[in-house]
């Protein structure tokens, strides 16, 4: 179990520094076409409704409290705390899926903006 939490920390910290690296690019396509996004608030400066940064981030919190809570029940089932092996095997296997589902995110949202910088201005 342990390895699971070494490498979920450094996913965890690979997306993170993925996550700053989108915001980088999206201020810079924001500050070169600016009047693109003067009809969309939410994607100019951030202020609107949306902010794509903050739910990536609220993301990456669910998946992490997820692998928490199955780490706890697991443990939990280790020591003998527990006896419900199959409610910490469910608890595993969502935290598990959760996390794929942010890793595809991840992966659509990096091949969306590299399209994105490839086209010219």
């Amino acid at each position: 179990m342990g390895a699971m939490n070494t490498m979920g920390t450094e996913l965890a910290g690979l997306i993170r520094a993925d996550l700053a690296a989108l915001t980088n690019d999206a201020n810079r396509l924001a500050s070169v076409a600016p009047a693109a996004n003067a009809g969309h608030p939410a994607l100019g400066d951030g202020t609107g409704d949306f902010s794509f940064a903050q739910s990536m981030k609220n993301a990456l919190v669910s998946v992490d409290q997820d692998q928490q809570v199955a780490n706890q029940k697991m443990a939990d089932v280790d020591s003998g705390k527990s006896d419900d092996l199959v409610g910490a095997m469910l608890s595993s296997q969502q935290a598990n899926l959760s996390f794929s589902m942010l890793m595809q995110v991840r992966n659509k949202v990096m091949g969306a903006v590299d399209e994105l910088l490839k086209l010219p201005v």
